[in-house]
This record gives structure tokens, C-alpha cells and sequence, in this order.
């Protein structure tokens, strides 16, 4: 594309800090507790469910980028799968959202660690307060350009795989590993795990921010399946290491009755005051550097779209490139989501608007484009099977808890397919003009 998009501006380090620094970010400290309240005392094995789920999504994604590695990432694959049409446009915007609404997880998450080591009560007004204010700083980061964020994140993440692995391991140590995070409640079903794994899954879907920034990565054609490989493989040892960690050092009612702050909860009995006051620092640095990875990528990903013309922009008297605006644009709908969503809503509508992406990819790819990459079908049509299954739990199990997430989930996924095909059908479906980056 133009200039907005620099060819090797990241390497393969700079690539898989990226990718680490959002599932880290988001999976261990916003949604350890989360997963615990579904999966009961099986949520450590709710993350390997995850990561073999992401497994098999991972492989359509890294055929695809090693074929057509492009600073688009996702919409390049829905646009070459579905053409210039409601489903690719719909899909796409449906994963930058999924990437927004994680975006203010991470964001509250932050908020609640912050108020946790400070000994404050977890307000309703500071936790919107102080979690706009970590987007605004990651707005910032963003501003100062690629090679800001690159070595941020390279930084960050090294800082944070190390702690936390520590902390994991001095935890497990400090508790004789022996679990105490057991029980057998009523509660916790097979139903309540299948579901747990929906938001297992989005403890690893920072791998898509890799996915969209393809072309900007050193050697494409190898690094970008290699970093998305070498990111869920960190992810998932640093996952089961700290769940493991945790369910050593609290019971399950103690997990779930803190649920957004569960990790520096069990560094305190485990670790004393020094180790409490070191996990806080460890999320306040994971939450921070997921966060400005996750904006790097969404408001790529939405200039892509907009250059494609699968949506409308409008620079609002705004100056700059088209990239500036999206960020802003980004920055504000997080912000938004920050302050009306708690966490546990906004874990589930973002696996909702996941899901049905990934589901799309998928069956696009399985379509019209496995032979042209040179794909096996069934890892694809078993990855399509996976993801059915936990969308029906976690739709089940909302419906029975929280129907009103459901229809939240349901309306927007409609209103989002509405607009794209009122959009499209006025200004023309848009050229299948060339894929911005290096094919």
C-alpha cells in the first residue's frame, strides 16, 4: 500500500512480542478469573482445550498469510475467500470489533489491578476512570509509529514472560503444589467448561494481531506462521504454569469471588506482600503493552478496510492519514466499552463476535482457496466443528445466566452484516483491486 504501511518495520522478535504481549495481556489477567466461574476447578485444562482450538484456527491463518502475507491480514483472507461482498466486509468488521472489545477487557483489567494494589475498593467510577486513561496512553504510544510499538513491545514482553513465569514457579513452589482450587459442584458441568473454552480461546487470538500485520514483518512468507507458532507456544506454558499457580495458592470460591484481580489475589498468600506488589506491577506492564499491541493492529486493520472500500470513513475535520483516523476511532469505541461494559460481558460478546469470524474464515478458505494454498480441508472443517461447539455452550450457558449479553451479542452481529450491505449497496460493491502488501 502507501506509505502508511512500512515494508520490514517489524521483525520476527518484534512480531511475536506482539502477539504474546496480547494474549498474555488479556488471557492471565483479565480472564483467569472469568474462566475459573465456568469451568469450576478444571480451568487449568481449560486452557490447553484453548490453545488445541487455536491450533487448529491458527493453521488456516498461517496458510494463508504464508501464501498472501498482507498488512490487511484478516480482510485480505475474507475478501479473497468471499470476494468484495456483505460476508467478507461483515466478517472483517466483525473481528476489528472482537479486537475493540478486547481491547476495553484489557483496559478494565488494568483498572482493577491498579485499585487492588492500591488497597482501594473496586469502584464503578474509578475503574472506567483510570482504564480510559491507559487507552489514551496507549493512543499515544500508537502516534509515535511502528518502530515505537515494535520495541515497546519487544521490551514489555520479554519483561512480563519472565515475571510471570516466576511467579508461576515461586507460587507453585511457595504452595507445596497441592492444589486447592477443587470442588464438584453442581455448577460446574461439562456444559460450563465446553463454554469455559470460548474465552480460553480469546486468551489466544492475539495471534490475529500478527496475521494483520503481515507485510510489515521481515520475511513475510517464513516469520509470519513462525511467530504465530512460537507465540501460542509461550502462551500456553505461561498459561498453565501461572492457572496452576493460582489454584494452588486460593480455593475456587476465593478465584471466583475475585475473579478480576485473581492473580495478584494468590501471590499474596503465596508470596507474601513483596510477591502481591510485584504481580500488580506485572499486570499493570502486561495489560499496558497488550493494550498498545492490540490498538497497533485494529486501527491497521480498519485503514485497510476502508482502503478496500468495505466502509465508509470520514475524517470528521480530522488532519493526517487515513491510519491516524482510525486509531482515533479505535481509542474512542474502546473508551466507550471501558465505561459501560463490566468484565464478564465484555469477555462474552467479544468470544461471540470471535467465533462467528473465525467460523467465516474458515469455511471461505475450506471453499474456495484450500487447493490454491495447498491447505488440508479437514484440519479446517475440524476447526469449523470446535468452534460451533463452544459457541452453542457459551450461547446456552449465557442464555440460562445472562440472556441479555445474548441479545446484545445477536442484534450487533445482525446490525453489523445491515450496515455493511446497505453500505456496499450504495456506493457499488467495491473492486477486487490489489492486496496491499507483499504477495
Amino acid at each position: 500500500m502507501s506509505k502508511e504501511y512500512k515494508e520490514n518495520s517489524i521483525t520476527l522478535p518484534g512480531a511475536i512480542s506482539m502477539g504474546t504481549g496480547v494474549m498474555i495481556g488479556a488471557g492471565i489477567f483479565a480472564l483467569t478469573g472469568q474462566i475459573a466461574e465456568l469451568a469450576g476447578p478444571w480451568f487449568p485444562l481449560s486452557f490447553i482445550a484453548g490453545a488445541v482450538v487455536t491450533a487448529f484456527s491458527a493453521y488456516t491463518y498461517i496458510k494463508m498469510s504464508n501464501a498472501f502475507p498482507s498488512a490487511g491480514g484478516i480482510a485480505m483472507i475474507l475478501q479473497k475467500a468471499y470476494g468484495p461482498s456483505t460476508v467478507a466486509a461483515g466478517a472483517a468488521l466483525l473481528m476489528a470489533l472482537s479486537m475493540v472489545i478486547n481491547e476495553s477487557l484489557v483496559a478494565r483489567t488494568f483498572a482493577s489491578y491498579v485499585l487492588r494494589g492500591l488497597d482501594v475498593g473496586q469502584s464503578e467510577v474509578l475503574i472506567p476512570i483510570l482504564g480510559v486513561g491507559l487507552i489514551v496512553f496507549a493512543y499515544l504510544v500508537n502516534v509515535a509509529g511502528n518502530k515505537s510499538v515494535g520495541l515497546f513491545s519487544v521490551v514489555m514482553a520479554v519483561i512480563k514472560v519472565a515475571g510471570i513465569g516466576l511467579f508461576g514457579a515461586a507460587a507453585l513452589w511457595a504452595s507445596g503444589i497441592s492444589f486447592k482450587a477443587t470442588g464438584t459442584g453442581d455448577d460446574f458441568g461439562i456444559a460450563g467448561f465446553v463454554a469455559s473454552i470460548a474465552l480460553s480461546i480469546l486468551a489466544f487470538k492475539g495471534f490475529t494481531t500478527i496475521t494483520n500485520s503481515g507485510a510489515e514483518i521481515t520475511e513475510p512468507h517464513r516469520n509470519v506462521g513462525r511467530a504465530i507458532v512460537i507465540s501460542i507456544c509461550i502462551c500456553v506454558v505461561v498459561y498453565l504454569l501461572v492457572a496452576l499457580a493460582v489454584g494452588s495458592s486460593l480455593s475456587l470460591d476465593k478465584i471466583i469471588q475475585t475473579k478480576n484481580y485473581s492473580l495478584a489475589e494468590a501471590a499474596e498468600p503465596a508470596l507474601g506482600s513483596i510477591g502481591f506488589y510485584l504481580t500488580v506491577l506485572l499486570a499493570i506492564v502486561a495489560t499496558a503493552s497488550g493494550l498498545i499491541a492490540s490498538i497497533f493492529a485494529v486501527s491497521r486493520m480498519l485503514a485497510m478496510l476502508t482502503d478496500m472500500k468495505l466502509i465508509p470513513h470520514s475524517h470528521f475535520g480530522m488532519p493526517g492519514r487515513i491510519r491516524d483516523h482510525t486509531l482515533v476511532y479505535t481509542v474512542v469505541i474502546a473508551a466507550l466499552l471501558t465505561v459501560f461494559f463490566d468484565l464478564s460481558r465484555i469477555a462474552s460478546l467479544g468470544a461471540f463476535f470471535y467465533l462467528v469470524m473465525d467460523i467465516l474464515i474458515h469455511w471461505g478458505v475450506f471453499r474456495a482457496l484450500r487447493r490454491e494454498i495447498d491447505a488440508s480441508g479437514w484440519i479446517m472443517i475440524c476447526a469449523i466443528v470446535f468452534d460451533l461447539v463452544v459457541l452453542a455452550a457459551l450461547a446456552i450457558l449465557k442464555w440460562q445466566q445472562d440472556p441479555l449479553i445474548v441479545y446484545a451479542a445477536a442484534i450487533g452481529m445482525a446490525l453489523v452484516f445491515i450496515f455493511e450491505y446497505w453500505f456496499l449497496s450504495r456506493a457499488g460493491p467495491p473492486p477486487e483491486h490489489e492486496h496491499h502488501g507483499n504477495h
